[in-house]
């Protein structure tokens, strides 16, 4: 027998001063039987960065052809495709054919240097992609926040990002490897 995904919700609450966005999301999230908390929540920290009325969970793990996170416009074409970790550069030229913005969430510290060594070169030359790490320690405490109920805010201000539930709160370390800072 298969196993199934846990579902978590998460109100979650936007203040992207930079972006002048600001909202609450109530989010189903699937986390997949493989799928660690870390990866899950960070995740949401991207729905976070990437927020708009239009973003929306991919089905990611179970599905090849499809990002973590995507906004679509109304017609149905691809606005923005959102990986996580270190997705094969085949996927992303190929991402990049399909998305007018491709944005890549690497993390786990050790595993990503050499992938973004191995990677770098055949990258660079991808105009419409963006890779950003997210440094292990704030990954780390992302992981703690995740329960099956959720209360988390999310502050980005002169490109720092803050998040927070009813414990901790934490600043997120992101590292751009390629695109606008």
């Amino acid at each position: 027998m298969a196993l199934k995904a846990t579902i978590f919700k998460a109100d979650l609450n936007i203040a992207d001063i930079d972006r002048h966005y600001y909202a609450d999301h109530a989010l189903t999230i699937a986390q997949h039987p493989s799928e660690t908390d870390e990866r899950m929540m960070l995740r949401v920290l991207a729905f976070a960065l990437n927020a708009h009325e239009y973003l929306e969970f991919g089905r990611g793990l179970s599905t090849e052809d499809e990002p973590d996170l995507w906004q679509k416009d109304l017609t149905g074409m691809i606005e923005c495709w959102i990986d996580m970790g270190l997705p094969e550069e085949r996927r992303l030229r190929k991402a990049s054919g399909r998305a007018r913005q491709v944005v890549v969430y690497t993390y786990g510290g050790r595993g990503m240097k050499p992938w973004w060594e191995q990677n770098r070169d055949k990258l660079t030359r991808i105009d419409n992609l963006r890779v950003i790490n997210v440094l292990p320690d704030s990954s780390e405490v992302l992981a703690k926040m995740a329960k099956r109920t959720m209360q988390l805010q999310c502050t980005i201000q002169d490109g720092q990002v803050w998040f927070a539930d009813d414990k901790d709160r934490v600043e997120v370390g992101l590292e751009v490897l390629k695109g606008e800072e």
